[in-house]
């Protein structure tokens, strides 16, 4: 708006910078385009590895799409949205974080064709929809079939393919067996309802030395800790364990305490309070003769010597999250006063208790249990970055077996089952009237793009195999048929064992579709005040309202 003769008025803050129309619309497209190009690298068996260097000097190696998407600091606003849905993944389902990237920078990025043909986003994001839609319709009934949870071939396959295109890939088998272990012994049922809580109950130890081989699932639970007494047994058959979340020593006052003696024997009474009460609540654990108490809070020397004299092994200052885990794996109840110790309290499924060294640090077992509902996964390896890439992959193995226990679907991998959707898609998008059929009709093209990545990363011929890939989906019964990421060449998914669970794959196709329909909608980028140094954020003025409109 230009007064007659004036300067033009300015309505927003000379300080903000303001993108919108096309330009954003376009700008969001390149930035989903270039995270996305980022972890293309790691998808698949044949994936490389990315060394990331935080802040703090401190190195990560993964090829975990949220663990390397997690320390890489963007700038774009559209950039950070596709960080974050990487995470959404890894929290739901805990896989597939990799793929969910590469998708919903493909579906913005074949969109980019339609905005500069002046396509309005709106009709774009109707088709997107539509294809959302039918894409979890297909999967779920053409694509998927239902498997026994029970049939330990048949899970062992499953996890192997979320394991073989990690690090851990040399040690499969192992891997595989871990991950299964923990996850079988931490699910409970109780009243019908299925709680598989990998987080809280299957903790994962690592301790750096020995060779990766070493790894193993513990029957039971470890924690770093040594026994308070030299004197005190460091090895128990059968042990009775009590779990107690109250200090064996005497309590202090709150805030600040004034005692005012009268008679010098007065101070010596005080001391033999102290000594008996600490006497009186050794003697509540005694009477139940009990061969280990682990505390969460002190034990005072005092309650040490009567605890040896009755031959008891006490550790102090376990972590909460310890104790409830060793609660769960020997049955005992954390009991919060000891004169309120009953016998059932108790924990009587133990078959171990012993403390071992490993390397310079001492740790306690409490191993061989009956019926565990908690378990330990020990880790070895050369060093701590090693550790962790494991520990991330085991965390990923662990996920699917989950998933497959609470919903037991399964899909093919190896890009199997987005040929046999895109496929589908295609022949569905002629039924489609009006201009809504060609976004629809680009989805399937851009779900091709997880196969095509594949053979990208074993270095085979692209164009030659995605395009007798496409025909071999085109006849019917052949929805199986997919890339080998070893090899690049086609391959049936039914006899290589490569399956995936369908809540991953459904997940990840809902959260990339839904995060390029979010983004498509944005047309119009205001940041806040520009860095007067001109550096990060620093762009043109806010337009003034009679500037010239940028396209």
């Amino acid at each position: 708006m230009m007064g007659p003769g004036s300067a033009p008025i300015v309505v927003l803050n000379q300080n903000t910078k303001r993108e919108s129309g096309r330009k954003v619309q376009l700008g969001n497209v390149n930035a989903a385009k270039t995270i996305a190009d980022v972890i293309r690298t790691c998808l698949g068996p044949r994936s490389m590895m990315k060394m990331l260097m935080d802040p703090m000097g401190g190195i990560v190696m993964t090829n975990d799409g949220n663990a390397i998407l997690r320390e890489i600091t963007v700038q774009h606003p559209a950039a950070k949205t596709m960080i974050e849905i990487s995470r959404t993944q890894d929290e739901e389902v805990g896989d597939g974080t990799t793929s969910v990237i590469i998708l919903a920078g493909e579906f913005m990025a074949v969109s980019q064709t339609f905005l500069e043909q002046q396509m309005h986003p709106t009709v774009i994001i109707s088709a997107y929809k539509q294809a959302l839609e039918d894409l979890v319709d297909i999967t779920r009934d053409v694509v998927s079939k239902t498997i026994d949870v029970t049939d330990n071939e048949e899970m062992k396959k499953i996890v192997h393919s979320s394991v073989g295109t990690k690090f851990i890939n040399k040690w499969a088998d192992m891997a595989v067996s871990i991950a299964l272990d923990a996850t079988k012994t931490v699910a409970l049922e109780e009243n019908g309802r299925r709680e598989i809580d990998i987080k809280r109950y299957a903790k994962v130890e690592k301790v750096p030395g020995g060779v990766i081989d070493d790894c193993c699932v513990l029957r039971g639970v470890m924690i770093n800790k040594d026994v308070t007494h030299p004197r005190m047994k460091r090895r128990v058959e059968n042990p009775r364990i009590v779990l107690l979340d109250c200090s064996l020593e005497y309590k202090k006052g709150e805030s600040q305490t004034n005692l005012e003696l009268m008679r010098d024997t007065d101070f010596s009474r005080i001391l033999q309070l102290e000594e008996e009460y600490v006497q009186k609540i050794c003697e509540d654990i005694i009477r139940f003769k009990p061969d280990v108490v682990f505390t969460e809070k002190g034990i005072s020397d005092l309650a040490q010597h009567y605890l040896v004299k009755a031959n008891i092994t006490a550790v102090r200052r376990v972590r909460k999250s310890d104790n409830n885990r060793i609660a769960r794996a020997c049955g005992a109840t954390i009991v919060n006063r000891t004169d309120e110790l009953k016998e059932e309290d108790i924990g009587l499924g133990a078959g171990l208790f012993d403390i071992q060294k490993i390397g310079d640090e001492y740790f306690c077992f409490v191993t061989e249990c009956k019926d565990p509902k908690a378990c330990t996964i020990l880790l070895r390896g050369a060093s701590k970055d090693i550790l962790n890439e494991l520990e991330r992959n085991l965390q990923d193995a662990m996920n699917v077996a989950r998933n497959v226990m609470v919903e037991p679907r399964l899909v093919p991998g190896g890009g199997a089952t987005e040929m046999a959707v895109a496929q589908a898609l295609n022949e569905k998008a002629k039924s489609i009237t009006g201009v809504e059929q060609w976004p629809y009709k680009a989805i399937s093209k851009a779900l091709e793009v997880i196969p095509r990545t594949l053979i990208q990363n074993c270095g085979g011929n692209t164009i030659r195999t995605l395009t007798a890939l496409r025909a071999k989906h085109t006849q019917p019964g052949n929805t199986t048929w997919g890339i080998d990421g070893e090899k690049g060449i086609l391959a049936d998914m039914n006899e290589l064992g490569v399956w995936e669970p369908f809540a991953v794959k459904v997940q990840t196709y809902k959260t990339a579709m839904e995060t390029a329909m979010l983004l498509l909608r944005i047309d119009d980028i205001v940041s806040g005040t520009k860095k007067a140094s001109g550096g990060e954020g620093a762009g043109t003025p806010a337009p003034t309202t009679g500037a010239p409109q940028m396209d």
